[in-house]
């Protein structure tokens, strides 16, 4: 029996190494903008840009774990999509001197997934799981002996035959990423020793990681236009560095290369998106709730249905920047559009039979 369960062990290594393998070399990702998107992540604390409320107390604990010569206690990072969570955890295992593991809470299927990969950790490396709140409940409770003692407890056998073989681990850092803190359970969410969150950026903060980025990229860019794509970035790293990429494609294929403020303005306005950062789905939700809905309260539910986007899709991706920005707000009742919305969209409250002026926008 004991040989069947190494031989099953020793199956799902090969299984979880190949999903982990295929995670991180999708096929479908050009390979070429999959190797960009590396080479502009920051490798340190201190080129990181952004988020002090996180850094300061990050460092300390990092320099303190190094004098111990101990791993860093386990880290739990929210927030929204592409405000730098897995560049986070790339720089801890880079300020400890430590190998990092990459894998995903779906990607975990079975229990024997996971101790594959703890079974594979040397003492002081980094296991970074992304979505962890996706993660099949019975991992998560063998995760817990994981994260405490450093041991996985597996069955072996079925019925009154079976019994508990406890396997020691070495000591080891897990780094968890979610956008939806909520979805954890206490128990697990209660094992991390850190838990920050990522919150967006200020325009500023995202300027310098424009014009970071423009440096690494060797792109020429003027000043004005590194504030037109720090404007338009709705504050998130990610797209101010997605935007710079096709601003500079326009350019060297209608302005010499040269991103100019003109050039920026024109390729933006060919992506369709505004002053304000938006594109057609968050115009096409705010023009849903005034239009349809004579400016909410709506239910979420119902906004997904008008709106043909799915309601995750709308909450997780859309809603949070339309709430920073106050085009929208949260009632009981519902969503509702604010003041700006009706202004961005050229409406007055209360006027359903006045057209949007789409001409309107300023690009």
């Amino acid at each position: 029996m004991e040989e069947e369960e190494i031989y099953n062990l020793e199956e799902s290594s090969d299984e979880a190494q190949s999903k982990e393998e295929s995670r991180l070399t999708d096929p479908k990702e050009d390979p070429e903008e999959q190797k960009i998107e590396i080479n502009l992540r920051p490798q340190k604390l201190s080129e990181f840009v952004g988020q002090r409320q996180i850094k300061e107390p990050l460092s300390i604990s990092i320099e303190a774990s190094k004098k111990r010569k101990e791993p860093i206690e386990h880290v739990l990072l929210y927030g929204n999509p592409g405000l730098g969570k897995t560049t986070l955890a790339n720089i801890i295992a880079n300020e400890m001197d430590s190998h990092i593991r990459v894998t995903a809470g779906p990607a975990l299927e079975r229990v024997g997934d996971l101790a594959a990969i703890l079974s594979n950790l040397t003492e002081g490396d980094v296991l970074f799981i992304d979505e962890i709140h996706r993660m099949n409940k019975t991992i998560e409770e063998v995760l817990y002996s994981a994260m405490e003692d450093y041991a996985l407890d597996i069955i072996v056998g079925k019925g009154p035959a079976a019994r508990t073989l406890r396997m020691p681990l070495e000591k080891f850092t897990l780094i968890g990423a979610t956008t939806k803190l909520n979805l954890l359970s206490g128990p697990l969410r209660d094992r991390f020793g850190h838990v920050f969150h990522l919150n967006f950026y200020e325009t500023e903060d995202i300027k310098k990681i424009v014009e970071r980025s423009a440096k690494i990229l060797e792109i020429d860019i003027h000043d004005i236009a590194s504030d037109i794509i720090s404007a338009r970035a709705r504050r998130t790293p990610r797209v101010a560095n997605r935007l710079l990429r096709r601003v500079r494609d326009y350019a060297e294929v209608k302005h010499n290369g040269i991103i100019s403020e003109e050039s920026t303005a024109n390729a933006l306005g060919m992506l369709n998106i505004d002053q304000y950062g938006l594109d057609q789905v968050d115009r096409k939700i705010l023009a849903c709730i005034i239009e349809k809905f004579e400016g909410g309260p709506v239910g979420l539910n119902t906004l997904s249905a008008a709106a043909a986007e799915d309601m995750d899709t709308i909450e997780t991706i859309y809603e949070p920047y339309l709430l920073q920005i106050g085009m929208i707000e949260r009632t009981p009742r519902g969503r509702c559009a604010t003041r700006l919305a009706y202004e961005h969209l050229n409406l007055e409250p209360g006027n359903k039979k006045q057209p949007l002026n789409f001409k309107g926008w300023k690009m």
